[in-house]
């Protein structure tokens, strides 16, 4: 299974601190923590953070480094800063809604804390896109997939393979463009994949944001809900986008 996390802070689409390093610690206790290129069975877990928003770096990476615990970041090119001289709490206090109004002032993490997280081993930055738009109505289309692609792995010496799909919108063209560029394709979609080929080759992630408590997401209730989906997309062999 995969799981999709946005931030740690009291804005929406969050997570408080507290539960989620519970949360972290379930998962390494219960669960084998995986990325793109290991083997993806059972009860395996691949963890997935969206935006690469600054609090990332405050909150989260410092717990992966603590607890031993790799997650992949997906991040949208176009609005990372080289550095930035504006203070960590400003920086922190920017809401979700008022992020792209404020991209000088370095909500994102900057290419020097993202070169850090790469060279620490535990965190493997995927493209969001250049500029974190819905593809499916993009006439550039091909330019969001390269120069993602280009500007990630010039600037943080990387091979950026992973690509996850801006607020999870696709069509056929999309996919079949990005499939061209990068080898590992998440989606959202609250489904489990037998293996990192996903679902028609997209890989399905659980929402895991807003927990109520570190086993929110793992309940029978819930983990049969994922099975159910996952059973019905694997069977109807089709493309849904959200």
């Amino acid at each position: 299974m995969s799981t999709l996390y946005h931030n740690i802070n009291a804005d929406k689409y969050s997570n408080k601190y507290d539960i989620f390093e519970k949360h972290l610690i379930y998962i390494k206790n219960n669960f084998n923590i995986v990325v793109p290129n290991d083997n993806l069975k059972g009860d395996d877990i691949c963890l997935t953070f969206d935006d690469a928003f600054f609090n990332f770096y405050v909150y989260v990476f410092p717990l992966l480094k603590k607890h031993k615990i790799k997650a992949i970041l997906s991040v949208p090119a176009k609005f990372i800063l080289e550095t930035t001289t504006h203070q960590k709490q400003d920086r922190l206090n920017i809401l979700h809604d008022d992020t792209y109004e404020n991209i000088n002032k370095a909500p994102f993490c900057t290419f020097k804390e993202l070169q850090e997280m790469v060279d620490s081993g535990f965190v493997i930055v995927a493209s969001h896109s250049y500029s974190h738009t819905n593809l499916k109505t993009q006439n550039n289309l091909v330019d969001e997939l390269d120069k993602s692609k280009d500007i990630l792995e010039k600037r943080l010496g990387i091979i950026c393979d992973s690509f996850v799909f801006p607020f999870g919108k696709y069509d056929d063209i999309v996919v079949k463009e990005a499939k061209k560029r990068y080898k590992w394709l998440f989606r959202i979609g609250n489904g489990l994949n037998r293996d990192f080929d996903g679902i028609d080759g997209l890989i399905y992630r659980i929402n895991a944001d807003n927990l109520k408590d570190k086993k929110d997401i793992f309940s029978f209730k819930n983990m049969l809900k994922y099975r159910l989906k996952s059973w019905l997309k694997s069977t109807q062999g089709k493309f849904f986008a959200n």
